[in-house]
């Protein structure tokens, strides 16, 4: 999909450009899915401060003049050919780090526990802002929920951070936090006929692509919207037009399928999880992963608001990949050792650690 969506791409040079950094970054992503899977979680939970600190260090730093800036966020280091984005891989870094704290509290994370794992979301989520990246932040506010709910947070207070959210996702679009341009990427799906060739041309021109690919599609390369690059951003954050248009439904509806499958594999392991921590590292990774695929897809569609959120394993970028693919090899790691019952059913004695 990222070859298709970039082959033809005027002034690239050479046209193969994407594709060979993807398919580096695969390898790459490949190799941290080994490595998360070979260190033991016992030792990675003992890790999580370390790994925690390390991404707040660098999402601190990228907001300096060492980083980079693209679209009007500043939110990449520069390495040579390649770019990393900080702020990606601080969502596996999170999801350590509240487990982690959850594994710790116990099985009702309540009172000062519950303010804990609240400051320790609240931090990443802060610098996140201040690039500003407003999807990524969306993405690690999911993940602590579903971590916090799983690990028993109260309901009430989940309530009022859930209202809270909402009335904070207001105060940085009046106060000016955002870009115009970013404003009005966010809120066009409210109006999604008001501005077609301006403010909404991104979202109409993926709704043409999804819709002309009918059943079967067009054909992998032969997409008439995807050929003359009328999709801003389609080898990232509108890939999913890709698939709609070449492949069709049938093939939109077999990724959902896979991403199904992912999201059943990925509950069934925490279901199994031996131990509390095990269990929410997997339901981390499965908020993050699904989270991601229904707001993509869903802003392709004009259902959700537009945001800079890839599509897990399908978007090209070097940052999310290694941090889906990191994310995989948790919950692979979280299924070596099992009991019957498992940590989020009828628990037996926990064994001693």
């Amino acid at each position: 999909m990222v070859w298709s969506a970039t082959r033809s791409r005027p002034g690239l040079a050479p046209p193969s450009a994407f594709l060979v950094r993807q398919v580096i970054w695969v390898m790459l992503g490949l190799a941290t899915m080994v490595a998360v899977l070979r260190v033991g979680l016992d030792r990675l939970r003992r890790l999580a401060p370390l790994a925690y600190a390390a991404a707040l260090a660098a999402l601190a730093a990228v907001i300096t003049p060492l980083g980079s800036s693209t679209n009007g966020a500043q939110a990449w280091f520069d390495l040579g050919p390649l770019r990393l984005q900080p702020a990606e891989l601080a969502k596996p870094a999170l999801i350590l780090a509240l487990a982690a704290h959850g594994h710790r509290a116990g099985s009702r994370l309540g009172g000062g526990r519950l303010q804990g794992a609240l400051l320790l979301a609240a931090l990443p989520v802060g610098l996140v802002l201040l690039q500003p990246d407003l999807g990524t932040a969306m993405v690690l506010v999911v993940i602590t929920a579903g971590i916090v709910t799983v690990a028993g947070a109260p309901a009430r207070p989940l309530a009022l951070l859930a209202l809270a959210g909402g009335i904070g996702i207001v105060v940085v679009l009046r106060l000016g936090l955002l870009a115009p341009y970013q404003v009005d990427r966010l809120t066009g799906f409210l109006h999604q006929s008001s501005d077609p060739r301006g403010v909404t041309w991104n979202l109409e021109q993926a709704k043409i692509a999804i819709g002309s690919g009918g059943l079967v599609g067009e054909g992998l390369f032969e997409g008439s919207q995807t050929s003359l690059s009328y999709v801003p951003e389609q080898h990232t954050d509108f890939v999913f037009t890709v698939v709609g248009e070449e492949l069709g439904l049938l093939g939109a509806v077999s990724l959902l399928g896979l991403f199904a499958l992912v999201a059943w594999r990925t509950w069934r392991a925490a279901w199994l999880a031996p131990d509390l921590f095990r269990a929410l590292c997997c339901v981390g990774v499965l908020s993050m992963l699904m989270f991601q695929v229904f707001e993509n897809m869903g802003m392709t569609m004009g259902i959700t608001p537009i945001t800079g959120i890839p599509l897990p394993f399908v978007s090209y970028g070097g940052s999310a990949t290694l941090a889906s693919f990191a994310g995989v090899g948790l919950v692979a790691n979280a299924t070596r050792r099992r009991n019957p019952a498992g940590a989020l059913g009828e628990r037996p004695p926990r064994p001693l650690d």
